[in-house]
């Protein structure tokens, strides 16, 4: 086990001898205030749920036979992921699938807690699934050194790109995207109404190539190859809505602002929304080796 994930299990350890919860004990510190800012739950779908503090959002997915979790946010989320699911007319314990984008405290930190609420099955790429039951990622993450261990989920079911789930009445298919961490994944499907006709819908995972410590991508090129092929996916990916964790990264805060604002056509269904954010992380990772490049080794 790494240090991280010794040193967080003795944490969950001491925490339960004082009767506090470790699943859900908060683990950002005075960084809650900022991850926590509020936001409305908005139901972009009659079957589909985009939900979630201001800068940590999770999609939520009606199948008919139970609720589909994308990400899971932070342990000190938790409450606001129980409010928004009432809103929008759902209970928690109604999650019976969760897919994981990547295995960062701000995206997979809550997971452990969900599932033992709920039940639900948990889904993520072999990388990820390997972070996941540490609680932390190794030192393969760009981010290694600034990341915050959580409570560790023992169990995931691991999926290959383009790999179909069948959820319910909804088919799921596993978009490989990694960059921003060796096992990101993003997940695409297709949402009809009666009212609106079909739309296909994809949640990105993060593209931003952020680097803390000494790691540098241009000592590793492999994952270098690969976060092109991600970018080169998403640029080419037939998307009508776009949804994010982070939602200013897919720019679907500003989309969410506008339905919201009641501006017609409807701003979330945007086609050329996948294309810009590939674009978008394209020219910053070209940037961050520039850096690297121009760096002093």
């Amino acid at each position: 086990m790494h240090r991280a994930g010794l040193v967080l299990a003795a944490a969950l350890l001491s925490g339960a001898t004082r009767g506090d919860d470790p699943l859900t004990r908060p683990i950002t510190g005075s960084d809650a205030t900022l991850w926590l800012q509020p936001d409305a739950p908005l139901r972009v779908f009659p079957k589909l749920g985009y939900i979630g503090p201001k800068w940590v959002k999770q999609g939520v997915i009606d199948t008919g036979k139970g609720l589909v979790l994308i990400d899971a946010g932070l342990p000190e989320g938790l409450p606001v992921l129980r409010a928004h699911l009432a809103e929008l007319g759902y209970r928690i314990d109604q999650v019976r699938w969760l897919l994981v984008t990547e295995p960062h405290y701000d995206h997979a930190g809550a997971i452990a807690a969900i599932v033992r609420e709920s039940g639900a099955r948990v889904y993520a790429s072999a990388s990820t699934a390997a972070a996941l039951r540490h609680g932390i990622s190794g030192d393969e993450d760009p981010q290694r050194a600034s990341l915050i261990a959580f409570a560790p989920v023992r169990n995931v079911i691991i999926v290959k790109d383009g790999q179909r789930l069948r959820f319910g009445n909804v088919s799921i298919t596993a978009r490989a995207m990694p960059g921003h961490t060796p096992g990101s994944m993003g997940w695409s499907w297709q949402t009809c109404t009666p009212a609106s006709g079909c739309a296909k819908v994809f949640f990105a995972a993060s593209l931003n190539s952020l680097t803390a410590g000494t790691y540098r991508y241009r000592d590793h090129p492999e994952l270098v190859a690969a976060f092109r092929r991600s970018i080169a996916m998403l640029r080419d990916e037939p998307c009508d809505v776009l949804l994010s964790n982070h939602a200013d990264h897919s720019g679907a805060d500003l989309r969410a602002a506008a339905r919201r604002a009641g501006t017609t056509p409807d701003p979330m269904r945007t086609p050329e929304a996948c294309k810009a954010m590939a674009d978008k992380y394209a020219t910053l990772l070209d940037a961050q080796l520039a850096r690297e490049d121009a760096a002093p080794k």
